[in-house]
C-alpha cells in the first residue's frame, strides 16, 4: 500500500483534461455521488491525477488506533470494536489525511475484502478479522488502475460494498463485518476491453479522455513533467499554494453542500433528461441529482441551476447510454441541448401566464413580441436537432440468433474470467464442487470435508482441551469450478477468391456474429487476414470486441491466397498468448476456400499449409473451418486442411449464420 501523500504530482500541475480533475473534486466534496470511472487511451495521466488528489484531500476525525479509521461521531460508522470502546468510555479520536489506496489488478478476493482466521476459531472460539485492502480504504479513495482487467467477481464485490457502505466476510458459517465508505475511482483503456454494463452503471461519474493535441500545451507537459523529475520538493513548493487554494475550495463546497436546494421544475428537468436520453433504470436521475448540488455548492450557490444539470449530465450519462454491441453514440450533445431548451421555454411560458394572471390587461401586448419569436426559435431548433444517424452493421449482424449450448469441461485447470468454458480453478473465485487430498499445502481448506475426515478418529486422539483434535492427514482442500473465456483468433482469407460479394458477406456476417456472442461471454478476439503475399495481424488478441468489429469493417480484399503465411502467424499469435498467459484458452476459426497459391519456402503451397495445421493438431489447439468454397466444382482443400487441423469442417453455402455460430461454439465448448 503506497502512501501518496510525500511528493506526489501537483493536482493543479496536471495539464489538460479539466473534466477528469473536476469528476474528482466533485467525489471529495460530496461522496455519496459514487466514485468515477476513468476511461482513455494510454499515457493521457490518468493515473497521475488520481494520486495527485491525495494532496487536496481533507482531513477527517477518525477513532485512535482503528484500523478501519472509524467516524468518531458516528455510530452508524463504527465497527464493533470502536462501539464497545464508546459504551466504556475509552473511546479517543484524532486527524489525519484522507487516503487513497491502491488496488492491485492481481489481487485476490481475500487480499480485497480481508479473511477470517479460522484455525483462531477453531481453537479459541472466537472470531479474528485480518482487514483487507477494503478496511484500509474506509473514508478514503479506493483506486484501481486497470479496473477493466480486474476479475467481474471482485468488482462486483467492491461496487456492493461502495454502495452499501458495509464489507460482509463470510467464511465457514462464520461472519464478519466492518464499515467500508470509500470513493471508488477505477481508470482504464478501452482498447483492452469494456466493463460489463450492469458495472458501468454502478460508477456515478465518467469521463473520457484523449492526449492533447494543442503543440505549445504538449510542450507544457514535457516541461512541467522535466522540472518535476529534477526537483521533486521544489516542484511541489512551486505548485503549494494553488494545492492549498483548491482544498480550501473544496472543505467550503463540503460545509455549503447541506444547504444546496434544488427545485421541482430542476427534477423534472433532471428526470426529462433520462427519459429522452433512454437511460434504463433510475440511478442515473439520482446520481444527476446529486452531482448538480455538488457543482452549485462547488461554484459557491445553494441553488441549483439548468447548467449545473447540463455539466452533471455530461459526467453522469456517457457510461449509461442504452445501447447495442458495436453501435455508435451519435447525436448525445444534440438531445441534452433540446431536452434543455424545451424546458426553458417551458419555463417562459410558465412566466408568462403567470406575469398574465397577475396583469390581465397588458396580454395582448406581451403576446404580440413573445409568440412569433417562440414559434421562431421553435422552428429553427427543430431545423438544428439532425436525424437519428442509422447504425451501419453487416448484412446479417441483426438477424443473429446465438443458441445457449452446454459448456464442455476443459481438462486442465485455469484462471481468469469469463461465461464460455467451464474449467477447473485453483482461485478462491469459484464455485465449491467437492473435496480432493491436497498434494502440498493450500490455503483453501474445505473445513466440511476436513471435519468428516477427522470425526473417526477423536477417541484416539489427544484434544488438549479443544474442541475437535485435526491432524495434516485429515486436511482436504476445496476443488473450485467456473466459467472462463476463449481467446478467439480469427484468421480470414481476403484474397481475390473471396471477392464475390455474397461469399464475403456471409464469410463477415459469421465473424460478426461470432464477435458478438464473444461480447457476451467476455472472450477475448484477434484478427489476422492473409492475401497478396503475406498475413497481416491486424488486431492483436485482446478483450475490445468493437475494435475487432472496425479493422473487420476496413479489411481489403483482393490478390493471391497466402494460406500458410495465414496459419503460421495464427500459431506464432496463440504461442505468444500462452507464453504471456499460461491460463488463455485459445481457439482458431480459419474462414477459407483452402485454395493456397503461395509458398513459404518454395514448396507447394498446400503441402506447407497441411504440415503448419499438423502442428496445430499436435499442441492441442482447438480450431474450426469454415469453408467458403461455392459452385458445382469443387477441390475440398478447406476439408484437408480442418482434417490436418483436427477440426470441425463447415460449409459456409449450407448453413445460415446462426448455425455456424452454433457449431463454432459446440466446437470450444460454448
Amino acid at each position: 500500500m503506497k502512501d501518496h501523500t510525500i511528493n506526489a504530482y501537483p493536482f493543479t500541475a496536471i495539464v489538460g483534461q479539466e473534466k477528469m480533475k473536476k469528476a474528482l473534486i466533485l467525489n471529495a466534496i460530496n461522496p455519496k455521488i459514487g466514485g468515477v470511472l476513468i476511461r482513455g487511451e494510454k499515457g493521457t495521466a490518468k493515473s497521475t491525477a488520481v494520486r495527485a488528489l491525495a494532496n487536496l484531500l481533507p482531513e477527517i476525525e477518525v477513532v485512535e488506533g482503528c484500523i478501519f479509521g472509524c467516524n468518531p461521531g458516528n455510530t452508524n460508522e463504527m465497527c464493533s470494536a470502536c462501539l464497545e470502546k464508546l459504551k466504556q468510555g475509552e473511546l479517543k479520536s484524532e486527524r489525519r489525511k484522507m487516503r487513497v489506496v491502491d488496488l492491485p489488478v492481481s489481487a485476490t478476493e481475500d487480499r480485497v475484502v480481508g479473511t477470517l482466521d479460522i484455525e483462531h476459531a477453531i481453537k479459541k472460539g472466537e472470531k479474528q478479522f485480518e482487514p483487507g485492502v477494503m478496511a484500509a480504504a474506509h473514508r478514503g479513495i479506493l483506486y484501481v488502475d486497470e479496473i477493466n482487467l480486474l476479475d467481474d467477481h471482485i468488482v462486483d464485490v467492491l461496487l456492493d460494498s461502495a454502495a452499501m457502505g458495509v464489507n460482509t466476510v463470510e467464511r465457514e458459517g462464520v461472519s464478519f463485518s466492518h464499515p467500508a465508505s470509500f470513493i471508488l475511482v477505477g481508470t482504464m483503456n478501452p482498447e483492452e476491453g469494456e466493463l460489463r454494463p450492469q458495472l458501468l452503471d454502478r460508477f456515478g461519474l465518467c469521463v473520457d479522455i484523449e492526449g492533447i493535441h494543442d503543440a505549445p500545451a504538449r510542450v507544457d507537459v514535457i516541461k512541467r513533467r522535466l522540472a518535476y523529475e529534477n526537483d521533486h520538493e521544489g516542484f511541489a513548493a512551486e505548485w503549494k499554494e494553488s494545492e492549498m487554494e483548491m482544498c480550501k475550495s473544496i472543505i467550503a463546497a463540503k460545509d455549503l453542500l447541506p444547504d444546496v436546494r434544488i427545485t421541482d421544475d430542476i427534477l423534472e428537468l433532471i428526470a426529462q433528461i433520462c427519459i429522452d436520453m433512454q437511460v434504463d433504470g433510475h440511478r442515473a436521475d439520482i446520481t444527476m441529482m446529486k452531482t448538480s448540488c455538488t457543482i452549485a455548492s462547488f461554484n459557491g450557490r445553494t441553488e441549483v441551476t439548468e447548467e449545473d444539470v447540463k455539466e452533471a449530465a455530461e459526467l453522469v450519462l456517457s457510461h449509461r447510454m442504452r445501447r447495442k454491441p458495436f453501435e455508435e453514440q451519435s447525436g448525445n450533445q444534440e438531445k441534452l441541448d433540446e431536452t434543455i431548451n424545451k424546458h426553458k421555454e417551458k419555463q417562459q411560458e410558465k412566466q408568462q401566464q403567470e406575469r398574465e394572471m397577475e396583469q390581465p390587461e397588458q396580454k395582448q401586448h406581451m403576446e404580440q413580441p413573445q409568440d412569433p419569436e417562440q414559434n421562431n426559435d421553435t422552428s429553427h431548433h427543430s431545423q438544428d436537432v439532425p436525424d437519428e444517424v442509422d447504425v451501419t452493421t453487416f448484412e446479417t449482424g441483426e438477424t443473429y440468433h446465438v443458441k445457449q449450448l452446454s459448456a464442455k469441461q476443459i481438462p486442465m485447470s485455469r484462471n481468469g474470467s469469463g461465461r464460455r468454458s467451464k474449467t477447473r480453478t485453483d482461485s478462491k473465485s469459484g464455485r465449491y464442487v467437492k473435496s480432493a487430498i491436497p498434494h502440498e499445502r493450500t490455503n483453501d481448506v474445505a473445513f466440511d470435508a476436513t471435519f468428516r475426515a477427522a470425526a473417526p478418529h477423536q477417541i484416539r486422539r489427544e484434544k488438549n482441551g479443544k474442541a475437535i483434535a485435526i491432524e495434516q492427514s485429515d486436511i482436504r482442500k476445496k476443488v473450485r469450478e467456473k466459467k472462463i473465456g476463449n481467446t478467439v483468433l480469427f484468421v480470414v482469407d481476403a484474397s481475390g477468391s473471396m471477392g464475390a460479394r455474397q461469399r464475403m458477406t456471409a464469410a463477415k456476417g459469421a465473424v460478426l456474429s461470432l464477435l458478438i456472442d464473444a461480447y457476451q461471454k467476455r472472450d477475448r478476439v484477434g484478427l489476422i487476414a492473409f492475401r497478396g503475399e503475406e498475413a497481416e495481424l491486424l488486431l492483436p488478441p485482446t478483450s475490445s470486441v468493437e475494435l475487432a468489429k472496425k479493422y473487420l469493417d476496413i479489411m481489403p480484399t483482393g490478390g493471391k491466397t497466402p494460406l500458410p503465411h495465414g496459419l503460421t502467424k495464427g500459431y506464432e499469435v496463440i504461442q505468444s498468448e500462452l507464453r504471456r498467459e499460461p491460463d488463455a484458452c485459445p481457439f482458431l476459426i480459419l474462414i477459407s476456400d483452402g485454395k493456397a497459391n503461395v509458398s513459404m519456402q518454395g514448396k507447394s503451397a498446400m503441402d506447407e499449409t497441411i504440415s503448419i495445421a499438423s502442428q496445430f493438431r499436435m499442441d492441442g489447439i482447438p480450431s474450426t473451418v469454415i469453408d467458403t468454397e461455392v459452385g458445382a466444382i469443387r477441390f475440398g482443400f478447406a476439408r484437408q486442411i480442418s482434417e490436418a487441423l483436427g477440426a470441425r469442417h463447415l460449409k459456409l453455402e449450407e448453413l445460415r449464420s446462426d448455425s455456424i455460430v452454433s457449431a463454432v461454439k459446440f466446437s470450444i465448448g460454448g
